[in-house]
């Protein structure tokens, strides 16, 4: 018989020696998670560059060498996640560590514009490494505490980011520290996340690769001297057709077929696009609004801090939110994104410093509200091996779409913009996603006042809460072909 041990209501955890082998993994891999987060130089890189320590025009910054952090996240993105996989989640993990302390040496000890663009693309390699955080902890677990662990991970996340740009602002603001210091305390912050990093178990499995040998292997029957070996063993072709990640692969086309996947889909690969626009030209803005001479008046540490709090809170308040989504979720996409473009207008246009921090900090938040629950609508019917891919997919899509705008807008090659007009190409751009979004949300609604007067409404009749996913998933249809308790991680974006 299982003893329970019993803590808050709801969290009873099965006592057993499995659940102990599990629990120093996990904590050792969100303290990893919360470490290398912290990097308050990080919220100064901007000013950095643009001061005279550097000495970096704003074109320069802007068109030259932002850009490449674009092409270096498309580039690596896919080989990353495969390689994740195949090698198991911890040497991507240490090659994750070995880029962030490349990124801080060439900020502090470099001086050309080829060592800053060098340095955005071991940004890029950073970024697409996040898959190996977020995969490797599911990886460490039975399925049934996935969803606790991912909760785990993505607050030691956030955490790490939070104290981060507080120790920033903190060391900028009181203690006077030159923007070059701040560097060199990240690069030795991020020193010791490679030691962690490298202190790391190995996982036991993995999702598709390794899974895919281990199971090859156990279903393998003796074969007598003399005879062939089954034709799968011996076709690279054969063995591929039969592999879970060709399953997958396949079952993709059944996505876009679901009006609700098809439309949070949508919302992840397009909207996510501008965000990270958003973000990786907010601080250029800021510095074209006020171009501070001192040092203790920046406040992006501050700002970041405040947009990562509020972004968490609204993550949360997002989980009690309880409508009926198949008649509301066009609706509610459209109203934020209508804010997000009024607030896109107000940075491309004011002249306040303060209004431009307020605006983003904003912006932030209303994307972090609806993340969870677009979260929530695909995993909630998906297995988690093909959420996974899911998410992998939309990332690739609203990755190349990002480097699109970039090659036309930014890049000195294509349009070259400067950050002003830039912003007001990002307003547009919402705007024009607010306008198809509340279109679609009126063909929705009016459609279902035409069933229901008919008598053909299928709507359910109760709205939906986000709910955890065992109690709300026997409510959808999630798609066939893999199974959805398998013992292999999931992604939760």
């Amino acid at each position: 018989m299982v003893e329970l041990v019993s803590g808050q209501e709801g969290s009873l955890l099965p006592k057993t020696p499995e659940s102990q082998r599990w629990r120093w993994p996990v904590a050792l891999l969100c303290f990893y998670g919360f470490l290398v987060q912290l990097k308050p130089g990080e919220p100064f890189i901007t000013p950095y560059l643009l001061s005279p320590e550097k000495n970096f025009t704003q074109e320069q910054v802007t068109n030259e060498i932002n850009p490449v952090l674009s092409y270096s996240y498309m580039a690596v993105l896919v080989p990353v996640f495969l390689l994740t996989d195949f090698l198991r989640y911890k040497p991507v993990l240490v090659l994750q560590s070995l880029s962030h302390i490349s990124i801080w040496l060439l900020l502090v000890l470099g001086t050309t514009l080829l060592q800053m663009q060098l340095m955005e693309f071991f940004y890029g390699i950073t970024m697409a490494a996040r898959v190996a955080y977020s995969s490797y902890i599911f990886s460490l677990v039975p399925s049934e505490l996935y969803q606790r662990v991912a909760g785990y991970s993505r607050s030691a996340v956030l955490l790490g980011v939070f104290s981060s740009s507080v120790l920033g602002q903190l060391c900028v603001s009181l203690a006077g520290l030159s923007f070059q210091k701040l560097s060199s305390i990240s690069l030795a912050f991020v020193s010791i996340s490679l030691l962690l990093a490298v202190s790391l178990p190995w996982p036991r499995r993995s999702m598709y690769f390794n899974l895919a040998k281990h199971e090859a292997r156990s279903k393998l029957a003796p074969v007598k001297p003399g005879s062939s070996p089954p034709a799968s063993s011996c076709c690279p072709l054969s063995r591929f057709r039969s592999s879970m990640l060709f399953q997958m692969l396949k079952e993709l086309r059944n996505v876009v077929k679901v009006p609700g996947l098809r439309l949070w889909c949508l919302w992840w690969i397009f909207n996510s696009t501008g965000y990270y626009l958003v973000l990786f030209y907010a601080h250029v803005l800021w510095n074209k609004v006020y171009p501070a001479t001192e040092n203790k008046k920046v406040y992006n540490g501050a700002v970041e801090a405040a947009s990562t709090l509020l972004g968490a809170m609204t993550s949360f308040v997002a989980s009690f939110v309880k409508i009926r989504w198949s008649l509301w979720s066009e609706l509610l996409i459209g109203i934020i994104t209508a804010l997000q473009a009024s607030l896109l207008l107000l940075m491309g246009t004011t002249d306040s410093i303060w209004a431009c921090y307020i605006a983003y900090t904003l912006f932030r938040g209303l994307y972090q509200f609806l993340v969870p629950i677009a979260i929530f609508q695909i995993a909630s019917a998906l297995s988690k091996e093909l959420c996974a891919l899911v998410f992998g997919v939309n990332t690739f899509l609203g990755t190349i779409l990002k480097t699109i705008i970039t090659i036309i807008v930014v890049d000195k090659r294509g349009l070259g913009l400067a950050v002003h007009p830039q912003f007001m190409v990002y307003f547009f751009y919402f705007a024009l996603l607010t306008l198809v979004y509340l279109t679609c949300a009126a063909w929705v609604i009016a459609k279902h006042k035409c069933e229901w007067r008919d008598g053909r409404a299928t709507a359910e009749a109760m709205p939906t809460e986000l709910t955890p996913m065992e109690t709300t998933a026997t409510d959808q249809d999630p798609l066939p072909s893999v199974p959805r308790n398998r013992d292999t991680w999931g992604s939760s974006g």
